[in-house]
């Protein structure tokens, strides 16, 4: 276990100001326990339940890879990365996943880190290189493991496991219940840790419907969008398709979106997270890709434009508001002639009025810089740089990331044009590089 202090020192950078029941039970569990099964809903802070421990067991002379972390998706992978560095550990940290630069990750792992965090295919591609020394970790998260099968990585999970011969330590976290352990997973007897709730309906959510008199939303979506305002807001729908018509639709009427779904190349998923999570969109249209694992911002609301098939997959959506602490409302837009979801109980219904106006344009837009880590750029040089030479003032300048060769960083929407010009010919740490409104 680590230290009181260093835990208050990690949720302080968090801005929480205590554990919840669930963080307290799995950190003390997991730090005890060598088989463990930890089953909690989408936004509950299992990430930090999971790393905490981790962090208690490195040790800072050893030189291999300590601790993995297995997770579906890119998407979580990073966001899970995200975390870990916000932590301020002082381990190094990389992440793997597919889609990203092999090369660099062969690199990166050459020191190796003391957590890797890994997508499954990749994972086995490392493996079969052999590029890093798998004898010292000690330490297994399973993250999402019930999506890893689901997503058909039982043949890669099989060979991680298998090569994992040191193992001391193994945990499986799943935002779903009643789930069955594969045999591969090497989990017998785990402790079982169980916050997943069979009922929707939550003391932190409400549920509302909103009637569309037409069989196409579109009209009811704009009206409720207008009704609810400029606020942080997720739209779900069952297929990639219905995604970019209902963006395109909803940007006809004069509503700023931004769309994401699975058939996007993963460069351009990024960039629309990104701009998500900076406040630059405030209306995402998306398939349930966006239901886990993804790094977004706490919101107020979610809409279903489409009700998902299943209950889990419609806990896992409204899982993106109420999180943690917090309070939020699900709209369900209904058409008379729908069925409605023999998983769910009536819900009270949203009057919606017509005449709202459009809701106002995201404040901030986000800035594309030519270079990132590898280029030794951080985030203070970042804000260095657009203070003095865009002269941008502290109220001006938003979230910033910075990637291995690229970097974003979100600015007033009001203050863009003059910045531009101001640093179209400047260098940032004595470079030029391509700066550009995000696209």
């Amino acid at each position: 276990m680590i230290k009181e202090d260093r835990t208050a020192e990690i949720l302080a950078r968090f801005d929480i100001a205590a554990l919840n029941k669930m963080q307290v039970d799995a950190i003390r569990t997991i730090s005890k326990e060598k088989e463990i099964l930890l089953l909690s809903p989408t936004g509950s802070g299992k990430t930090l339940a999971f790393l905490i421990p981790i962090l208690a067991e490195l040790v800072d002379t050893e030189n291999k890879v300590q601790a993995l972390v297995i997770a579906p998706s890119r998407e979580l992978a990073l966001q899970i990365e995200q975390v870990w560095k916000k932590m301020s550990t002082g381990f190094k940290v990389n992440v793997c996943f597919g889609g990203h630069d092999i090369d660099t990750e062969i690199r990166n792992l050459s020191q190796a880190p003391a957590l890797l965090i890994s997508t499954p295919g990749r994972l086995v591609d490392h493996i079969n290189r052999k590029t890093f020394d798998l004898s010292r970790i000690r330490t297994l998260v399973m993250d999402e493991f019930d999506k890893a099968l689901a997503l058909g990585f039982h043949e890669d999970m099989t060979i991680i496991l298998q090569s994992l011969t040191g193992l001391k330590k193994r945990v499986l976290v799943s935002a779903t219940a009643a789930i069955e352990i594969p045999d591969f997973a090497g989990v017998a007897k785990p402790k079982v840790l169980d916050y997943v709730t069979d009922r929707i309906r939550t003391d932190s959510l409400q549920l509302r419907k909103v009637i569309s008199p037409d069989k196409d939303k579109i009209e009811t979506l704009y009206q409720l969008l207008c009704h609810i305002g400029a606020q942080t807001t997720l739209i779900f729908c069952n297929h990639r398709e219905t995604v970019e018509r209902v963006s395109q639709l909803l940007a006809e009427k004069g509503i700023e979106n931004s769309f994401l779904h699975g058939g996007m190349e993963q460069i351009e998923r990024e960039k629309t997270m990104i701009q998500f999570r900076n406040g630059s969109t405030t209306f995402l249209v998306a398939t349930d890709l966006a239901a886990r694992g993804l790094d977004i911002p706490d919101m107020k609301q979610v809409i279903h434009y489409h009700l998902p098939v299943t209950q889990e997959e419609f806990t896992h959506r409204n899982g993106r508001t109420a999180r943690m602490f917090g309070s939020g409302t699900a709209f369900l837009i209904i058409h008379s002639s729908e069925r409605w979801p023999s998983y769910l109980e009536e819900v009270d219904e949203e009057s919606v009025p017509t005449a709202a106006g459009v809701p106002p344009r995201a404040p901030w837009v986000t800035l594309y810089i030519s270079g990132g880590k590898k280029n030794k750029i951080n985030k203070i040089d970042i804000v260095g740089f657009l203070s003095q030479k865009g002269q941008l003032g502290k109220e001006d300048i938003g979230l910033i990331e910075v990637k291995d060769f690229m970097s974003f960083a979100a600015i007033k929407k009001d203050k863009l044009d003059k910045t531009l010009k101001l640093i179209n010919v400047e260098k940032m740490k004595g470079k030029k590089y391509k700066i550009e409104v995000a696209r």
